[in-house]
């Protein structure tokens, strides 16, 4: 009995680092896919910005923290958590709406537009964070009503396994309710000028059509769904900072590249779809770095180094592609 006892003694602690690896695993994959479809919100309105509008739109670094700000300063002062994200998101139209306009109307270049609009939006959200919080530098929504703790969300499951997998059921939806509303927008009238916009300026020019207004709407809905990107994020780590949209742009490239390039021969897959793997792809590489122990001072560097080997690997992508065009021919 005693030898069978030590016998069994190291299957049993196998067992054991086993299901502790399980978890742990288990937890890494959840985080992926929280951050993933957070910030796919962000990566919708770069897509549409940079990949059909084709406008390198700078200003989604202060977008993204506009919204957070608003939707955490709506909340500490106890407005409804779903309300304060259409207020974002409105606000973030009204950025969009801005650097639509220094482009098109005073004929600015897009990377000067958006670099005007960002930084008019540094001192915009750090007056509205220090109004709406009586000086702070920083918001708190900490035990406050959010879009994961109150409403739908309580109809959802709040554990399997031991694993809270809440958030990511409420984002689930969330993301894929936006992604939905885009692909049905890009549909219509509206956002086929939009493409055509993006593509050739002169066809829309000779349908009679204005592409200025085209660009307009289109940088308009992009920064308005950054600044919900930073609602959700905000509600999501109850908190909120002027700081936190930077490499935003860096970021939502680098998923919407990843995204296009990875999945591009995959033909019943939407370009909204492949952004959202992309971007889920881009944090599991972050969240992985991190699992390997780099620190989190490097963490803006590793996005830079993601964002080269990206856009290093679209372009091999399509040479390859244009070679195989060349031999068909």
């Amino acid at each position: 009995m005693i030898g069978a006892e030590h016998c069994s003694a190291p299957f049993v602690e196998f067992s054991v680092i086993g299901d502790i690896y399980f978890m742990e695993t288990i937890n890494i994959i959840k985080v992926v896919l929280e951050e993933g479809f957070k910030y796919a919100i962000l990566a919708f309105g770069v897509y549409l910005t940079y990949s059909i509008l084709d406008f390198p739109d700078l200003s989604v670094d202060g977008t993204m923290p506009l919204g957070a700000i608003v939707s955490a300063v709506l909340i500490f002062n106890g407005v409804n958590p779903w309300i304060s994200m259409v207020l974002a998101f409105v606000c973030g139209i009204i950025a969009g709406c801005i650097t639509g306009l220094l482009h098109v109307k005073l004929k600015l270049q897009p990377l000067l537009s958006g670099i005007l609009v960002y930084t008019l939006l540094l001192t915009v959200n750090l007056v509205l964070i220090k109004a709406g919080t009586g000086g702070q530098s920083i918001v708190s929504v900490f035990g406050q009503k959010t879009i994961f703790n109150s409403g739908i969300a309580n109809i959802l499951p709040s554990t399997i396994g031991g694993v809270n997998i809440r958030k990511v059921l409420v984002l689930a939806i969330f993301v894929l309710i936006l992604k939905i509303a885009i692909d049905l927008y890009l549909k219509t009238k509206s956002g086929m000028l939009l493409r055509a916009t993006g593509s050739n300026q002169q066809y829309v020019v000779m349908l009679a059509k204005n592409p200025g207004m085209s660009k307009i709407i289109g940088l308009a809905i992009g920064n308005g769904l950054a600044a919900i990107s930073g609602a959700v994020i905000a509600q999501s780590t109850e908190t909120a900072n002027t700081t936190m949209g930077v490499g935003m742009v860096v970021f939502g490239l680098s998923s919407v590249i990843i995204g296009l390039s990875v999945f591009k021969r995959v033909g019943f897959m939407k370009a909204t779809t492949m952004v959202i793997l992309g971007t889920i792809i881009y944090k599991a590489c972050l969240q992985i770095a991190v699992v390997f122990g780099l620190p989190s001072e490097y963490n803006k560097a590793l996005m830079a180094v993601l964002f080269v080997l990206a856009l290093v690997f679209s372009g091999t992508l399509k040479e390859k592609t244009k070679k195989r065009r060349e031999k068909r021919a």
